[in-house]
């Protein structure tokens, strides 16, 4: 098959001939691959800023693909099934995390696109207990996005609680679904995005912003929760700053620059900082499924496989609204 590969960290992806595993092994599923979206911790990988990846690597960890075989062992999957396989990979199923329904936690558990190789290939092998059905509602390009921004904002909302009043910081791929999910709760949804980026804003608003400013500005009314979705700590003080007391303030990235000092001031009236750390496949079952209901609508550009790179370059510099999605059998 061919497939994207990183050799080493800050090196360019490289289009390469690739022998898939041959056959899945006991629990997995071979997929074969239709869509892959573009996470920006496939940024912070292949920049190195994550510094444990597998190496070599095929990075991808928002698939979605048809099911080609199954291992020993898998009765949850037959061939032809449409799933979608998102950033937690594998768990080692005994830990106390991994018993109690937090295996997100666990401190065994592998990564799609990290320590398992993933999407930007037209094969992946993957735990079949990490394969989620797609509802029918969505294509193949359109689902991929809801496989790690759309989870990891459905557990920062979680996380975030019942806010009426929702800032959103970065309103990239997983805000610009987070918003919708929020909207259709009836929350009212202030989007921050870089400062003097107009069309952001605007996108913000087209997807049903009440307000929508840089990240520098205060909203018009005390948010009674915030998200950061940006890698930026500068944003920590700054959504402190705008919610009310007694209010959190959730940290959905795996990766940001460091926090600066701010006042115990900011903090004070048990404010709250609090970090998302991956999914669980509670999650997954219950993301997927309100996606169809709401029902979510992703806003995509694609690029074919050998587009990879330009894909992260584009990411990089913020040059499309919504998600990137890399279709293996587009020709670029």
């Amino acid at each position: 098959m061919r497939a994207m590969r990183l050799d080493a960290p800050g090196m360019p992806l490289r289009l390469v001939e690739h022998d898939p595993q041959g056959s899945p092994g006991a629990g997995q599923a071979l997929i074969r691959v239709r869509a892959c979206g573009v996470c920006r911790t496939d940024l912070h990988i292949v920049d190195g800023e994550l510094d444990r990846p597998k190496l070599p690597l095929i990075p991808g960890h928002e698939i979605v693909g048809a099911v080609s075989a199954v291992g020993d062992g898998v009765l949850s999957l037959r061939p032809g099934d449409r799933v979608g396989v998102p950033w937690l990979g594998w768990t080692c199923g005994r830990c106390a995390y991994c018993r109690s329904g937090r295996e997100n936690l666990c401190a065994e558990a592998c990564f799609t696109g990290y320590q398992i190789d993933g999407g930007y290939a037209e094969y992946a092998v993957a735990d079949a207990r990490y394969c989620f059905p797609i509802p029918a509602g969505f294509d193949d390009v359109a689902a991929a996005p809801l496989l790690c921004a759309g989870l990891i904002g459905y557990r920062a909302l979680r996380l975030a609680g019942t806010a009426e009043r929702l800032g959103l910081y970065g309103f990239g791929a997983a805000a610009h679904i987070a918003a919708q999910v929020a909207r259709h709760r009836g929350q009212k949804v202030f989007a921050f995005t870089r400062p003097g980026d107009r069309a952001g804003q605007d996108f913000a608003r087209s997807l049903g912003a009440a307000w929508a400013g840089g990240s520098d500005a205060l909203p018009p009314e005390p948010l009674d929760a915030a998200l950061i979705f940006a890698p930026v700590g500068a944003l920590v003080p700054a959504a402190l700053a705008a919610v009310r007391p007694g209010a959190p303030v959730v940290c959905a990235g795996i990766h940001m620059s460091d926090i600066p000092s701010f006042g115990y001031d900011d903090l004070w009236q048990e404010r709250v900082i609090r970090s998302v750390a991956n999914l669980t496949r509670r999650d997954g079952e219950e993301f997927l499924a309100l996606a169809a209901r709401v029902p979510v609508r992703t806003t995509v550009t694609t690029y074919g496989l050998e587009r990879a790179e330009q894909a992260l370059a584009d990411l990089r510099a913020g040059r499309f609204e919504g998600s990137a999605v890399i279709v293996p059998e587009t020709v670029s």
